[in-house]
């Protein structure tokens, strides 16, 4: 009898508990799919306050999410304390307590925790307390939006149940996202946003529901990761197919976005993915083929241009200068032909059941290698060795300068000489959070506008802006997050297929953020995203732990 009642009440407490976790996991799911189908597409007045929208409508989904939440749990908690004398509450409280952070938190959970420390620290710390909690003299990214960028993965990350298709409706968004850009680099507008901006100096460099082509091609770059990733990994046909022509629509528009950012997000791509799938043949197979449909992608963009060239915005950027050198159809049918080729080896290693193991794995670690070296050593040679003629056409990639990059070569190096000249409370917690522009202005503006013609808000690179701002406590615990947050990924992704679309889709973003603005344009989706990831991380890392100690059990009973 005494047995039997135990288990009533071990039945009675998971009911509790259950239902409790249900109702949190729908509030978030609520503000999950808000984010996934509105803030990609939503605008109102055209470019004009394009930021301001897409601030508001990542903050109010968040905020109703945290709102509810709180009340659910107080609820359940007075629920808890009436009914079964608040165990269940003192449970979850317990796993708080020092002796349970193991098992509570992982490395990413303490290193996001240190982030937000820092940034509240320095926000208080900071001559400008008011714009450093808004980020009003910035681009909104003060303590109060990263402080719900930190609020929501916690949320995220700890209580939501993944529902796949919520990923495809991020495509789904994405997609009608490129399909805009696109049509925008013929100058279609179909979105009548243009208005009075005629001048091409003005327009062309808006696209899309985004606003800048450089926060439009940071976004397209988290969608074509994703989307290729999964094409090289999927094991549904439909799926595969699906996710190729997604891959394929987002080359399109990434390439006539006009941005430079776009070739970090693909260096990304093309070159990190592989060091993660490829001990798997079928995607070193998926692989090339993604490979030669991004060069046929741009060899048909460059026929685009030359039919239609008073039609179309054109490439100014390193695609013209592939596209230019003439080899690009004889590259195109050569990497197709490598990829039917490897699929005919495919099918013999399959036929005669050879196992390769990590030998392409191996290869393209040389080649990467080798890449690593020419590169070096082209840059050695157009920097130091004098040789600055010979790079003409790629010279504004390859030779280093104040103007380098649009002039970022000279806010980067001013960002840092500014930086050397803080206390040692402002290089650790830095000036305060997105007051960037306010200490420009104040500290270098005649020699700012005169060596660039412009007044920098932005050090036009993400950790370079972190580093300035919320010092290098701030900036070392975001870089560990990071990097945790990869680890967790790459090691976990084989149990979840949607798990490398979502580390490919963040690494892309990391990558073009050594060029590029935080902004609450594109920076809230690669939260959500990595939130995600880590969520389906943490139910891995519990499943195994709940497996382990239920072994031990057993060996004790033993």
């Amino acid at each position: 009898m005494a047995e039997a009642g135990k288990n009533m009440l071990a039945q009675e407490d998971e009911r509790f508990m259950s239902t409790n976790s249900a109702i949190i996991n729908e509030i978030v799911s609520l503000c999950v799919l808000m984010l996934m189908v509105i803030f990609p597409l939503i605008y109102d007045d055209a470019y004009t306050n394009i930021m301001d929208v897409k601030y508001v409508s990542y903050y109010l989904p968040v905020i109703m999410m945290l709102g509810y939440s709180l009340i659910a749990v107080v609820v359940m908690a007075v629920m808890d304390m009436i009914k079964y004398q608040g165990r269940h509450t003192k449970k979850v409280l317990s796993g708080l307590l020092p002796k349970n952070w193991k098992k509570t938190f992982l490395v990413s959970d303490a290193a996001v925790l240190v982030f937000c420390v820092s940034f509240w620290i320095s926000t208080f710390h900071s001559e400008y307390f008011f714009e450093s909690f808004w980020g009003n003299e910035g681009r909104y990214s003060g303590m109060f939006l990263m402080t719900l960028y930190v609020a929501a993965y916690l949320m995220i990350s700890r209580f939501w149940e993944l529902r796949e298709w919520y990923l495809e409706v991020f495509l789904v968004t994405g997609v009608i996202m490129c399909i805009i850009g696109i049509t925008d680099y013929f100058r279609m507008d179909i979105l009548n946003f243009r208005g009075p901006y005629t001048d091409p100096l003005e327009s062309d460099i808006f696209t899309s529901t985004v606003g800048n082509i450089n926060s439009f091609t940071a976004y397209v770059g988290m969608v074509m990761g994703f989307s290729g990733a999964m094409f090289i990994t999927e094991d549904k046909v439909w799926r595969m197919v699906w996710h190729y022509i997604c891959v394929v629509i987002s080359f399109f528009a990434i390439i006539m976005g006009c941005s430079d950012n776009a070739y970090l997000s693909m260096g990304a791509l093309f070159g990190l993915i592989p060091f993660v799938t490829f001990k798997d043949r079928e995607c070193v197979k998926r692989y090339l083929i993604m490979l030669a449909s991004f060069f046929t992608v741009l060899f048909c963009i460059d026929r685009i241009n030359q039919i239609y060239g008073d039609a179309v915005i054109g490439l100014d950027s390193l695609f013209n200068v592939i596209a230019g050198l003439g080899v690009l159809p004889f590259v195109v049918l050569f990497l197709w032909a490598l990829a039917f080729g490897f699929w005919k080896y495919d099918q013999t290693c399959s036929r005669k059941g050879r196992h390769t193991g990590n030998v392409f794995l191996y290869i393209w670690g040389v080649i990467a290698a080798l890449v690593l070296l020419a590169v070096g050593a082209v840059l050695w040679d157009a920097n130091l060795g004098g040789h600055q003629e010979r790079y003409e056409a790629a010279k504004n990639y390859l030779v280093f300068s104040r103007h380098w990059g649009t002039n970022r070569g000279y806010i980067w190096g001013a960002s840092l000489k500014l930086f050397s000249e803080f206390s040692w409370m402002g290089k650790l917690f830095g000036y305060g959070p997105d007051t960037f522009g306010i200490l420009t202005m104040t500290e270098i503006p005649y020699e700012m506008t005169h060596v660039t013609g412009q007044f920098y808000d932005s050090a036009h690179n993400e950790y370079i802006q972190y580093l300035v701002t919320i010092g290098l406590v701030g900036l070392c615990s975001y870089l560990v997050f990071l990097g945790s947050v990869f680890w967790y990924m790459w090691r976990n992704w084989k149990e979840n297929p949607y798990l490398i679309g979502l580390f490919a889709a963040v690494l892309c973003y990391a990558f073009q953020a050594a060029i590029n603005i935080n902004l609450p344009i594109v920076a809230p989706m690669m939260w959500l995203l990595l939130s995600i990831g880590m969520g389906v991380c943490r139910k891995n890392r519990s499943r195994s732990l709940t497996a382990k100690d239920d072994e031990k059990q057993k060996l004790t009973f033993q």
